[in-house]
């Protein structure tokens, strides 16, 4: 099995420190986010042979689409993994954003379709459904979708929360983008098992990724139906372990404990089932004792600390480059085969990733890099094989 690693667009900022908010939380970093420096991390992606990059949607951050749009100049095999949330357009009008950026991009667009689990930032949007009905629309949302990409025919669909009538494509997406779909609460099961061609899930330990795995496993059968699986995580990858928690503890030096109060009750109020998991992994704490930090790693190599200024994704693999790449051929044995990353500041963080981990992924035969024959034999001297 080759896996597919891709990097993330921090459309909000970028730092070389933790930056606070996110998902429905305000947020910004000391590197403004200019399509000169998108530019350049979209740069060291595609260098570095990583797939695609996520770009986030929100009020805390620009807009995916527009921002994604700009860069398709600016690249050439790099594709643009977008953010966007079922009900905020219509399903014709996201049909045709999607095929009209397949054909500008020579089809290098995936959707990631975010159904929205803080409540007042939906209703910010205009948008005042509850959790359970955001899934139903989301699902029938995605019907619309689906069949204006691959119908000959006008597609009329009456549903409970959506209306078309007589709706046509005067273009289709070729090929099809792929959707990646992340939703741990029970109503997220079933859209993804019949919508989604890849489900994620952020960074938990591997026994609770496989757990979630199983579960949407099951329901994808049932609907006669096999999905990819994908994993959103930080990462901190150095030379050595001793240098890589050096970093974490940089990181979390740097973070204000009032910033963790900010955030942390705003999370509180979101109705994402996966923003509670990941709460629980850090309990919302932080000691000021120092001996007392490893507490944060919540599995081998697996720390919580993101997750105490962070919304979202809230933990970070950390360790030596070849203890990153054991604790990835794991989740990899679990069905994870899409990993999505980022690192504060992203645009050196793509480097220690792609420089350091991705050549002895490869070298397991676990990865293979787009660029290869193009670019000849590379060298990498830190990177240890352990």
């Amino acid at each position: 099995m080759s896996l597919s690693f891709h990097w993330f667009l921090p459309t909000y900022g970028d730092s070389r420190g933790l930056i606070a908010g996110g998902h429905g939380t305000s947020m910004s970093g000391d590197r403004p986010a200019t399509l000169r420096y998108l530019n350049q991390i979209g740069a060291a992606a595609e260098d570095n042979g990583f797939d695609a990059v996520l770009t986030p949607t929100g009020a805390w951050c620009e807009d995916a689409w527009l921002t994604t749009a700009a860069m398709i100049e600016t690249t050439e095999t790099l594709r643009f993994l977008v953010a966007f949330r079922p009900g905020l357009v219509s399903p014709t009008l996201a049909a045709q954003m999607a095929a009209t950026f397949q054909w500008q991009s020579n089809g290098r667009l995936l959707l990631n379709v975010v159904t929205g689990g803080e409540a007042h930032e939906q209703q910010a949007y205009g948008d005042f459904l509850g959790k359970d009905e955001r899934y139903q629309r989301c699902g029938e949302f995605l019907d619309v979708v689906r069949s204006l990409w691959t119908s000959d025919e006008p597609v009329t669909f009456e549903g409970r929360h959506i209306r078309v009538r007589n709706a046509q494509l005067g273009r289709r997406p070729d090929p099809l983008p792929p959707v990646f779909f992340g939703g741990s609460s029970g109503p997220a099961g079933p859209v993804a098992a019949k919508y989604a061609d890849t489900y994620l899930t952020w960074g938990e330990p591997p026994a609770a990724v496989a757990k979630k795995l199983d579960w949407i496993r099951g329901l994808a059968v049932d609907n006669g139906r096999i999905l990819d699986y994908g994993l959103r995580v930080h990462v901190i990858s150095r030379d050595t372990s001793e240098a890589a928690w050096a970093e974490a503890d940089r990181l979390l030096d740097g973070i204000n404990p009032a910033d963790i109060e900010r955030v942390q009750a705003n999370l509180r109020r979101s109705e994402s089932e996966g923003q509670r998991r990941m709460r629980e992994l850090h309990d919302g704490a932080l000691s000021s004792d120092h001996s007392d930090r490893r507490r944060l790693e919540v599995a081998p190599n697996l720390w919580a600390g993101v997750g105490l200024v962070r919304g979202g994704a809230g933990t970070a693999l950390v360790g030596s480059h070849g203890e990153v790449a054991d604790r990835l051929a794991e989740y990899a044995r679990t069905g994870i085969r899409h990993f999505i990353l980022s690192g504060y500041p992203h645009l050196e963080e793509a480097y220690w990733f792609g420089e350091g981990v991705l050549p002895i992924l490869e070298r397991r035969g676990l990865w293979t890099h787009p660029h290869r024959a193009d670019r000849g034999p590379v060298s990498v001297p830190f990177a240890s094989a352990h």
